[in-house]
């Protein structure tokens, strides 16, 4: 196997990882919404909290390896969201959740992780595909 299917399993699987995540964060803010389960809020966001950086540093890995492997339409795939991620962790610093505000908030956070597993749900199905045709490509 070449370096670009390499490129695109390595995709593959954090696409995987990132879908988790967003499922994971989708699982926890309907927890919260539905009030079935006691769920505290301070809780809620010191656990959410500590996935946010890595995921978003995740993220950034991938269209770095993209970047620099000359994947041009897999790093404009990515770019609308690696640019979201930047202004909303490093120029807004509006990336944490807080415990006091978190249920005025419940509903967008809600529809930015819907939009996100959308994303990386569309981009795992790229990538397999690129994966793919990297290895039928190398084996003719």
């Amino acid at each position: 196997m070449g370096g670009e299917g390499w490129l695109f399993l390595f995709a593959v699987l954090m696409a995987a990882a990132l879908l988790f995540t967003s499922v994971f964060f989708i699982i926890m803010f309907s927890d919260l919404e539905c009030g079935e389960h006691y769920m505290n809020p301070i809780d809620l966001c010191n656990k959410l909290n500590q996935f946010v950086v890595p995921e978003n540093l995740a993220h950034a890995f991938l269209c770095l390896l993209f970047l620099l492997s000359f994947q041009w339409t897999a790093l404009l795939i990515n770019a609308p969201l690696l640019a979201y991620n930047v202004n909303k962790v490093v120029i807004t610093k509006t990336h944490t959740f807080d415990a006091t505000e978190i249920f005025r908030t419940l509903p967008q956070h809600k529809k930015e992780s819907f939009i996100r597993l959308g994303f990386y749900l569309l981009s795992f199905f790229y990538y397999l595909y690129r994966m793919i045709v990297a290895l039928i490509s190398e084996s003719e």
